[in-house]
């Protein structure tokens, strides 16, 4: 699932009618100190990062005046935290708190649901699955039926459910609304509004925004921005960016690839690609614990074509500083196996031709299984490398298949060296 910042979510709980503090983003120091002078009180400086704890990881830093913005914005921008590089903060007012609630919105993808689930709690600014099984009493939850959504009636009888009444009870009832609105116009898996602040004078703010969109709607929301729509812990690499134009527009079979790391330089990496998405984490778990590193992730499924696999592989193989190549399909698939064999060779072709004595172990089993063994041996057999081919009888010897990887990278290491 693509995510969204928290800015990017506080934006449009703004539009929809969702108090939020004043604020804006910055990505410069100068910036955020305009930012501070424009909002003339107190300020939090908040990293923008897909994470949580981010208080704790020194992520959100609190400042009295511009100068004091301006500086804790210099300490962040540029900075990581939680493992995540800091491009842009939040400059927001600082708010005087009194009480934190929770409200979030996800789907539900039980056979008895089948839908989105609002879930309300008189206790934020922790894990909601920490407060549901400590303290179920504080937490409602309601399954909205699509065709009428969520009435603000719903949204009243959420905060009745667990004490709230009196003059709380309309602005918390219209920031769960104005979250499932939220979570209904990004097309979400969830969304989250953790806190929801009171502060001292009575007023409600959503104090903190996240926001995961289903992948396959991103297409119907180019005001977000997102230009890689697959779940990731980070944002996407450059690499990861030119993976998905394979197939941003190509719908013929599937191609996941993503970067495991980009400091392949150092050596001792190789170029991971598999068919069949169970098969290709086994494989994968199997040469890593043979000790082998692996560059990238990727799986070539669903009968893709010979120009996807090509396009696939030869982006692999760009990655510098590979020391062997290896592609398990570790399934007997039912797609029609030449086709990768035909990528392949042209991919090889081309990036192998100067790399004598590089290691290529191929794994390939399923339809037209024979004939794309011949077509890699026939068309790699003059190519200065290290190749060997296996069929279908080596997909349950995983282990074996991994050590003879390991060996030839071995012996491509001291070559090299």
């Amino acid at each position: 699932m693509a995510r969204l910042y928290e800015y990017q979510g506080k934006q449009i709980l703004k539009e929809i009618g969702v108090p939020v503090p004043e604020g804006g983003v910055a990505s410069t120091p100068q910036e955020a100190r305009q930012i501070a002078e424009r909002i003339g009180k107190p300020v939090a400086v908040k990293a923008q990062i897909w994470a949580t704890g981010r208080f704790k990881a020194g992520g959100i830093k609190f400042a009295n005046d511009p100068d004091g913005a301006e500086k804790a914005a210099e300490e962040l921008l540029g900075a990581e935290v939680k493992g995540f590089p800091v491009e842009k903060v939040l400059v927001e007012e600082r708010l005087d708190v009194d009480q934190e609630y929770y409200v979030g919105v996800i789907v539900d993808d039980s056979y008895k649901v089948k839908g989105p689930v609002v879930i309300f709690s008189t206790e934020g600014g922790v894990d909601i699955e920490e407060v549901a099984e400590t303290s179920p009493e504080k937490v409602s939850r309601l399954n909205v039926d699509i065709f009428h959504g969520l009435r603000l009636y719903d949204a009243y009888n959420l905060a009745l459910e667990v004490g709230l009444k009196g003059a709380l009870l309309d602005p918390i009832g219209r920031a769960i609304r104005g979250t499932y609105e939220l979570f209904k116009r990004c097309d979400a898996r969830s969304a989250e509004v953790n806190p929801l602040i009171l502060t001292a004078d009575g007023k409600v703010y959503a104090a903190d925004c996240r926001v995961s969109v289903d992948d396959a709607s991103v297409v119907r929301h180019p005001e977000l921005g997102i230009t890689v729509p697959r779940e990731s812990d980070s944002p996407p690499t450059e690499f990861d960016q030119m993976a998905w134009k394979i197939e941003e527009k190509d719908y013929r079979g599937v191609c996941f690839l993503v970067q495991m790391t980009p400091d392949t330089e150092e050596g001792g990496y190789i170029g991971y690609h598999a068919i069949g998405g169970g098969g290709a984490l086994l494989a994968a778990d199997t040469l890593v614990r043979h000790g082998l590193k692996l560059a990238n992730y990727a799986d070539t499924s669903g009968n893709p074509t010979a120009a996807k696999v090509y396009r696939c592989a030869r982006l692999i193989l760009s990655q510098p500083g590979l020391e062997g190549y290896c592609l398990l399909g570790a399934v007997i698939a039912s797609q029609d196996q030449w086709h990768h064999a035909h990528g392949l060779v042209k991919a090889f072709r081309e990036e192998l031709a100067d790399r004598p004595g590089f290691p290529v172990v191929i794994l390939i089993a399923g339809n037209k299984e024979k004939e794309a063994l011949e077509i890699l041996r026939e068309g790699l057999k003059d190519l200065p490398i290290r190749l060997e081919l296996y069929g279908r009888e080596y997909i349950h010897k995983l282990d074996f298949v991994a050590e003879r990887m390991k060996a030839l990278v071995e012996e491509y290491q001291i070559e090299e060296a």
